[in-house]
């Protein structure tokens, strides 16, 4: 069976943690499933784990590079072996088992998904005669006996399955986009975008442990609709982003906005409202140093930060309730807000202070994976300290993040740069919003700023004063066209402007 991930980006522990995979030089079944238990038990519910038999690692916790590799003669008795040892864990379970080429070589790989009949006992020995059934859970990037109050919490989980992992019988496969799911499996680089169309859907589905049930009642985990289909608002309803815009402020001018509502597939979601927001509301802005030669350049808003936020809203989201995603734009900064807050296991200094918000109890932990896979969030628990760090090198204020006692929502603020207005007006070609650097021209009087930009800067280009007076390119050209015997001679940066006497006088 292919991996629904690329085997290099296991190798180099690129997007799934590093707590998360194991290398073993050899086929050792008894220390292998300890391993197998540990991550089906999942107690810190981050989505199971992948050992891989056949590499050695090196002193940084990397795969060692050409791999050893698992012999052919091996091969075909470890997977025999392996059917008698599944039959082993209570109850029962079934890892995903598959041989990647790898520098020229077979390795084993072993894919264990999170369990959702947790928790999973396996013997200390399975080549033992005598087999004590034992609890095991990862510690670290290690499995260890659960003892204690850790076997108490492991217990405990026993009823709690993150809610994207839980069946669904609403959701049929023709509810699902083959060309969503394959979209995925090319942007990951799994073997299995080749399989894709030569098979029916629900079997590709099946390999990447989006089925749950038994034979005759198979049901699609709720993570298949968040991610493959087109219209997941019919499942969830509410599940959609809805961006509003307050030009003047929503205390100062509260009937004056504009909505805009998408739809789609959770990754559609955030790109579009990703994209949404670059193409109406980020500007770049270029700030002269008196005492440099380079100039300053920022962001009203920079993208990393609002990459994560927005990502982060749809990842820790509620589906079974229903409400939106919404991204508020005001004069002085975006808002974020999604349904519920964070786990009440952190606490309201950590949320003040803009901390690393470390929960055990994932509301969606699958659904971290594939957006963690496309690139689309960092990791888990990484999401406030790298919006800080964005707005940081930005030069902008520390993001604000607000919620309540009951930890019903989460707002999440992040500020327009100072060095921006701090009002926000109406672009008339384009309709819509722009941030307006300090001092830019009124429309009334841009031609005559126009041309005392020139005159002191020959050299400057219309980019340049478009994003100097927060106008589009298309405006300044018009502008330009109007003003008489003025012509730029040259292109890009290597030109410059060509006036004639009366204009300089």
């Amino acid at each position: 069976m292919a991996l629904p991930v690329n085997i290099e980006d296991l190798l180099s522990k690129r997007k799934v943690e590093e707590n998360r995979i194991e290398f073993k030089r050899g086929w050792n079944p008894d220390d292998i499933y300890h391993s197998i238990s540990a991550f089906a038990n999942d107690i810190d519910n981050l989505g199971g784990g992948y050992i891989l038999v056949g590499i050695d690692q090196d002193s940084n916790g990397l795969a060692k590079r050409p791999v050893f590799g698992v012999p052919l003669e091996q091969q075909d008795k470890i997977q025999k072996d392996m059917v008698a040892y599944n039959n082993m864990i209570s109850p029962y379970y079934l890892p995903r088992t598959s041989f990647e080429q790898v520098d020229g070589k077979d390795v084993f790989v072993i894919w264990v998904p999170a369990g959702v009949n947790r928790p999973y006992a396996v013997p200390a020995n399975v080549t033992a005669k005598v087999k004590k059934p034992t609890y095991y859970v990862r510690s670290g990037s290690s499995s260890i006996v659960a003892k204690g109050e850790v076997h108490d919490e492991l217990m405990a989980l026993a009823s709690h399955i993150p809610f994207d992992e839980q069946p669904n019988p609403k959701i049929k496969v023709e509810n699902l986009s083959m060309v969503l799911l394959r979209d995925y499996l090319v942007k990951v680089g799994s073997r299995l975008q080749e399989s894709v169309f030569q098979q029916p859907m629900r079997n590709t589905l099946e390999q990447m442990d989006l089925y749950d049930g038994p034979t005759e009642n198979r049901m699609l985990k709720n993570v298949a609709a968040m991610m493959f289909c087109e219209h997941p608002e019919k499942i969830f309803p509410y599940t959609q982003a809805e961006i509003v815009i307050f030009p003047n402020g929503r205390e100062n001018d509260p009937n004056n906005f504009s909505e805009n509502i998408l739809h789609g597939s959770v990754p559609q979601l955030i790109n579009g409202a990703l994209t949404y927001l670059k193409n109406t509301i980020i500007r770049e802005y270029i700030a002269k140093q008196p005492d440099r030669a380079e100039s300053l350049r920022y962001y009203n808003y920079p993208m990393p930060a609002l990459e994560e936020t927005i990502t982060n809203a749809f990842y820790h989201r509620d589906y079974s309730q229903y409400e939106p995603v919404t991204i508020t734009v005001e004069p002085n900064g975006i808002t974020v807000t999604s349904i519920p807050g964070p786990d009440r296991s952190i606490s309201q200094a950590a949320i003040q202070q803009g901390m690393s918000l470390r929960s055990r109890r994932y509301r969606n932990r699958r659904l971290g994976d594939f957006l963690k896979e496309l690139d689309l969030t960092e990791g888990r628990s990484t999401g406030i300290p790298t919006i800080q760090t964005a707005l940081k090198e930005n030069g902008s204020p520390r993001a604000i993040i607000t919620t309540d006692d009951n930890r019903t929502f989460i707002d999440v603020f992040i500020p327009i740069h100072e060095g921006c207005s701090d009002t926000v007006v109406l672009n008339r070609e384009q309709g819509v919003p722009q941030g307006v650097p300090q001092g830019v021209p009124q429309d009334n009087n841009l031609d005559d700023w126009i041309m005392k930009q020139i005159l002191s800067n020959p050299n400057i280009t219309t980019q340049e004063l478009a994003i100097s007076s927060s106008r589009s390119t298309k405006t300044i050209k018009r502008h330009i066209a109007k003003i008489p015997n003025i012509k730029y001679i040259g292109s890009g940066y290597s030109g410059h402007w060509e006036i004639n006497d009366k204009h300089q006088k």
